[in-house]
């Protein structure tokens, strides 16, 4: 599997964003995360449309597109349109996970599911066969900048089991709290996508994205 960082435009100066987008491209970046939260699933507003299909002009890097929202498959097709690249929502929102799965099929996207951490990994195994990556969230959804809670690598550790003992190339992403101290951890555990917010957007990006690419290079 191919180790990929994602950082994450929550944390970037959104009045130079698309010089931001830029840097952390040419630095060795190979997806953009962007997190879209409604104010309902988790306790803060964020980016929308508008920001996903404004910044697609400027890039062609891949848009991981995170949906924090309740009732996802409502925006499925808004956010493909937009320019998302994948798109990820929590099973916890979703009335219809199947329905959902099969609505970012239908719209030619990658196809990714997320849970809380509190949130039992058994709820996400009658999918695993429909989806290309899980997103383990590895702090409670809705804030940047918060510590990783260790606790929940141990789902990767699992997630990464099940996926070697079927042959599948599954990606596994993990999200919040990632940085230099936590970032081996994470990919000892099985994970392969990483994303960071705090510890890219900060001082010297280029840096910070060639640091974290080479510890799990």
């Amino acid at each position: 599997m191919k180790n990929i960082l994602a950082p994450s435009i929550l944390a970037a100066d959104f009045s130079i964003l698309g010089e931001q987008i830029n840097t952390v491209q040419q630095a060795g970046a190979g997806w953009l995360h962007i997190d879209v939260m409604d104010g309902a699933f988790v306790p803060n507003l964020s980016l929308g449309l508008p920001v996903v299909s404004s910044i697609r002009k400027r890039t062609d890097i891949f848009f991981d597109v995170h949906l924090m929202i309740e009732e996802p498959i409502r925006y499925i097709r808004d956010f493909a349109m937009a320019g998302a690249d994948g798109i990820t929502f929590h099973v916890e929102a979703a009335s219809h996970p199947a329905k959902t799965i099969e609505e970012i099929r239908r719209c030619g996207k990658r196809v990714g599911i997320s849970l809380k951490p509190a949130t039992p990994l058994e709820v996400i195994f009658p999918y695993l066969d429909r989806v290309d990556l899980v997103l383990v969230m590895t702090v409670e959804p809705g804030f940047g900048a918060q510590a990783i809670k260790t606790e929940t690598l141990e789902k990767v550790k699992e997630l990464r089991r099940r996926a070697q003992v079927t042959g599948r190339e599954l990606d596994i992403e993990v999200d919040g709290g990632i940085k230099r101290e936590t970032i081996g951890d994470a990919l000892a555990a099985g994970a392969n996508v990483f994303v960071a917010g705090s510890a890219v957007f900060k001082d010297d990006i280029a840096a910070n994205v060639k640091e974290l690419c080479g510890l799990i290079s």
